[in-house]
């Protein structure tokens, strides 16, 4: 059951205020790597945590309590307490300036059992949540992380947090919470020590793009297709252990031991597809975020909290995909994700140097990131886990709809599964839901073993 969007709440809010380092820090200029500063990442993104009350935790208040830690993390996050400049070659640099990340004390009169039994996006009143104080939302000279801490009647409470996404990925940017719950239950400073050294992840000297990178391919809008954003509807799905088996049991069984990512990209990029209806010869792609850290020899150091992925992306006509079995799609997929190595790193950090720094391809295109495992339903600032902890929505992004994640969940059933936000027009979103359905059921869809055939369903 999603929560009810019908929930409606107030939210009181205190004037927002500037944390800064409780210590010294250094000044000077950071720069961000080449990876960091393109400008598909030139967004602010959107988290948020849920907790429960904890009679064990009576007296302490979470909005002193996590205010205090911020304050103590920043010295040794110095570099998210300043403002983001501009260089040239639009080149992106930290001033560290030591002004602070802005932050917001709130209280709400709601309980965490009126959200429903499934913690999920879309979240009621998440402006309220995660209030965009006017004028502190732009990619430079502005604040790079904005907390808001609401406290709710039950004793638990709310933690949301916006990103300026250049900063750090879902890796980093859960290491800078861990840090500061770390601080929050008594720690005297992070247990992992952040690493800068944004310089790894530069372009050569010279730069030279040494692999194909279809996703900053220039495509032309003719047709209109990128999002409207005038009636989004935003939904989300459960994949369960039943729904990933369903769709398992309709790919050939040499298939079969591909990645829950890998099943669940080809599925929702088939079903999207079909829904938004493209002209069958266009072109359309799915880009898979792949965290690029241990594919570094040696990897990355313990600690580096900057962006440490790539976009590789799948390509093929619509009619392909939405004509052939899953299968197709599937090993579009998969040979995408292997495409990313070091040298791949390296290729994009040349290209965006020496093409300015270009978005990734939005027209016809899907993107999709697997949070499953990047912890943030771990960070425990002393009151347990997080009742949900993940992505705020889907569709964020500089180009909004294009998006979706995917967010370890566990439904009221007790199962352990994956939850999806999708974005889409509410025409598509009809459609989508109906094509999901009738591939869980496996309606439409006959697998031989020995060759893809296609089956119409006789509905």
């Amino acid at each position: 059951m999603a929560p009810p969007q019908s929930l409606v709440f107030t939210v009181r809010r205190r004037a927002a205020e500037l944390v800064s380092p409780a210590g010294p820090t250094p000044g000077g200029v950071r720069y961000l790597s080449d990876i960091d500063d393109q400008e598909g990442l030139r967004f602010q993104i959107p988290v948020i945590q849920f907790y429960r009350n904890d009679p064990a935790m009576k007296g302490r208040d979470p909005v002193k309590v996590i205010r205090e830690a911020v304050a103590r993390t920043l010295v040794f996050y110095y570099p998210f307490a300043g403002r983001l400049r501009e260089g040239r070659g639009r080149k992106l640099m930290v001033d560290c300036t030591g002004e602070g990340v802005m932050f917001i004390e709130a209280d709400a009169d709601v309980t965490l059992v009126e959200f429903g039994d499934a913690l999920q996006p879309p979240f009621p009143c998440l402006e309220e949540l995660l209030y965009d104080v006017p004028g502190s939302g732009e990619v430079l000279n502005c604040p790079l992380i904005l907390i808001q801490v609401t406290r709710l009647k039950c004793g638990g409470y709310i933690v949301a947090l916006r990103l300026n996404h250049t900063m750090s990925d879902a890796p980093g940017l859960v290491q800078f919470m861990n840090a500061v719950a770390e601080v929050a239950r008594g720690a005297s400073g992070p247990s992992v020590q952040p690493v800068w050294q944004r310089e790894v992840l530069n372009a050569r000297d010279p730069p030279r793009v040494t692999c194909t990178h279809h996703e900053y391919d220039e495509v032309p809008d003719s047709k209109g297709t990128i999002i409207p954003l005038d009636d989004m509807v935003h939904r989300s799905f459960f994949f369960g252990p039943s729904e990933v088996a369903a769709l398992r049991r309709i790919l050939p069984s040499h298939l079969r031991k591909c990645s829950t990512f890998e099943l669940l990209t080809a599925c929702l990029w088939r079903c999207r597809t079909t829904a938004l209806r493209p002209d069958p010869e266009e072109e359309v792609r799915v880009l898979c975020i792949v965290n690029a850290r241990p594919r570094f020899n040696p990897p990355l150091p313990e600690g580096y909290y900057g962006n440490a992925f790539a976009f590789p992306v799948a390509l093929t006509t619509a009619e392909k995909l939405t004509k052939n079995p899953l299968g197709y799609a599937l090993e579009l997929v998969k040979k995408t994700k292997a495409d990313v190595t070091e040298d791949y790193m390296k290729s994009v950090a040349d290209l965006m140097v020496l093409k300015g720094r270009p978005h990734f391809t939005v027209v016809r295109t899907y993107l999709v990131s697997d949070v499953t495992r990047a912890g943030f339903g771990d960070v425990d600032f002393g009151w347990g886990k997080a009742a949900y902890g993940g992505p705020a929505k889907g569709g964020v992004g500089a180009i909004p709809g294009v998006a979706s994640f995917y967010i370890p969940f566990r439904n009221k059933k007790g199962e352990n599964g994956i939850v999806i936000p999708v974005c889409l027009p509410a025409f598509a979103m009809e459609t989508f839901v109906k094509e999901l359905d009738r591939m869980i059921k496996g309606e439409g869809e006959f697998i031989n073993d020995d060759s893809y055939a296609f089956i119409k369903s006789a509905l």
